[in-house]
């Protein structure tokens, strides 16, 4: 019989371990591993991709609906969540099945058996059959206080962090939202922005002078880390090959 590998991605020890204990029952699965949350995910998967993704909702740093839109190798997924309001978003997204919390080992069942019938059948979305491709839609919407900002890629200079918060540098406005800088730097097209120090993503093309040790985008002197350096440098030289 043919193995399926999978991932378990929720940041309650207990789900995890429920979860670990019906992937063993269960004779087609191999479990490749167990994370606490997407951002961790996301490093393994681009690496060690996976047929099945067993994924929480509400998580730190960033919820697993926001991570399955930028996660660009999509296994088949199945949702796991003590909230139902994500339902009809989640089936949006082609999610395989959503399981509510408490999970019994036979709603489990159901579940990965449609999964392994989605496979069998070659309609699932194989991650390494798939291509990787960028954000479609040009913007992203932030939080700011008890609004949603829509905040176009063309319009951002450079993004600052400090700590829970990020401050979006645009051509208008600067827009402070909480979050960390990382989740925003997942939402951003990776050949128009770079990260340059722990504390900043500079837009290339917003980019007016490249100093030894910082870029200056108008008035703005942002330093470059020597961790981010190479890679930067990298980065530009690669761009202006094409």
């Amino acid at each position: 019989m043919t193995q399926y590998t999978c991932l378990i991605v929720d940041d309650e020890p207990l789900a995890r371990n429920l979860l670990t204990e019906y992937v063993k029952k269960v004779s087609f699965l191999k479990l490749v591993h167990t994370c606490s949350n997407p951002l961790e995910a996301l490093e393994l998967l681009r690496n060690n991709p996976v047929d099945i993704l067993f994924l929480d909702i509400q998580m730190p740093e960033i919820t697993g609906i926001t991570f399955l839109k930028i996660l660009q190798k999509k296994p088949l997924v199945i949702l796991t969540t003590a909230y139902s309001e994500y339902a009809l978003e989640s089936y949006e997204l082609d999610v395989v099945d959503y399981l509510l919390k408490p999970i019994t080992f036979d709603r489990f069942l159901k579940a990965v058996d449609k999964a392994g019938q989605r496979l069998n059948t070659g309609t699932a979305p194989v991650a390494e059959k798939v291509v990787p491709s960028e954000p479609t839609q040009p913007f992203v919407f932030v939080k700011d206080g008890t609004k949603l900002v829509k905040i176009n890629f063309d319009d951002i200079l450079y993004v600052e962090g400090l700590k829970d918060y990020v401050t979006i540098h645009t051509k208008t406005q600067k827009v402070v939202s909480l979050q960390r800088l990382k989740s925003l730097e997942l939402q951003l097209p990776a050949d128009r922005f770079i990260r340059i120090h722990h504390s900043y993503i500079v837009a290339l093309k917003a980019i007016d002078v490249i100093h030894k040790g910082e870029v200056q985008i108008g008035n703005a002197m942002i330093p470059i880390s020597d961790t981010y350096r190479k890679t930067f440098k990298e980065f530009v030289d690669r761009n202006q090959m094409q």
